[in-house]
């Protein structure tokens, strides 16, 4: 079926079948300490502390720096001219935020990020990033390829909105957001995340992302009490032909 092929190809970009991690948008990062690089660059730097629920930057501000995450868990949103909101992303330690304002065609935030656990931010300004960028061939080389691994990520949501089912689509973000098999265990916890939150990147309503959790756990494909943790079986979910 050309579903199932489109499918494949969006599973097979995050390595799922092969048991590695699906979040390849940090792996360019993995090695590199960008704390100690910018610093040894000497690159002015100012760390945040953000408590849960605090609003990092909104919507329509200005792009004035780039946010590197040392700790904690953010969401991305944006709210279309009617009021809705949805949540675009979800950005964890080692994940950039605002790096659109390094463009000269972005003057303005084109999404709000909020603090969904208690976070520490390096705040780089647009005229150091630049400057870093020009002058550090290897940071440049590492941004440029976080840039692309998360155009190849947004690539595939779209692909995913379009073809697959809301249970579908809920089970592959788990997977994403839990990191799967990274350290090569059979299952990995899902950072604290409500289901509204789900519900917002999932693009369907929080019930039904409860009816869904509820089977999933049922059919022994994750554990639920405060936080999720995902099993191998889930995998079982994205693979079904059936929509």
């Amino acid at each position: 079926m050309q579903t199932r092929a489109v499918l494949f190809e969006t599973v097979s970009r995050f390595r799922i079948l092969n048991g590695y991690t699906v979040r390849d948008m940090t792996e360019p990062l993995s090695t590199f300490d960008v704390n100690d690089f910018l610093s040894k660059a000497g690159v002015g730097k100012t760390i945040l502390r953000f408590p849960k629920s605090a609003t990092i930057f909104s919507q329509g501000d200005d792009c004035d720096a780039v946010y590197y995450i040392q700790q904690g868990t953010i969401k991305l949103t944006l709210v279309s001219e009617k009021g809705k909101e949805a949540t675009i992303a979800l950005l964890k330690k080692g994940d950039f935020a605002g790096e659109e304002c390094v463009s000269t065609l972005q003057p303005l935030r084109s999404a709000s990020a909020i603090a969904l656990t208690e976070s520490a931010l390096l705040r780089i300004t647009k005229v150091e990033m630049k400057r870093v960028l020009h002058d550090e061939p290897e940071m440049s080389g590492i941004f440029v390829a976080y840039l692309l691994a998360r155009t190849s990520r947004i690539q595939a949501d779209l692909v995913d909105q379009l073809f697959n089912s809301s249970e579908k689509r809920l089970a592959r973000t788990l997977l994403l957001l839990s990191n799967f098999a990274q350290e090569g265990t059979d299952d990995s916890l899902v950072p604290q995340i409500s289901q509204e939150t789900l519900a917002a990147m999932v693009g369907c309503t929080r019930p039904r992302v409860n009816l869904f959790l509820n089977r999933f756990r049922k059919l022994g494909y994750i554990e639920y009490n405060d936080r999720i943790r995902v099993k191998r079986a889930l995998l079982q979910v994205i693979l079904h032909d059936k929509d």
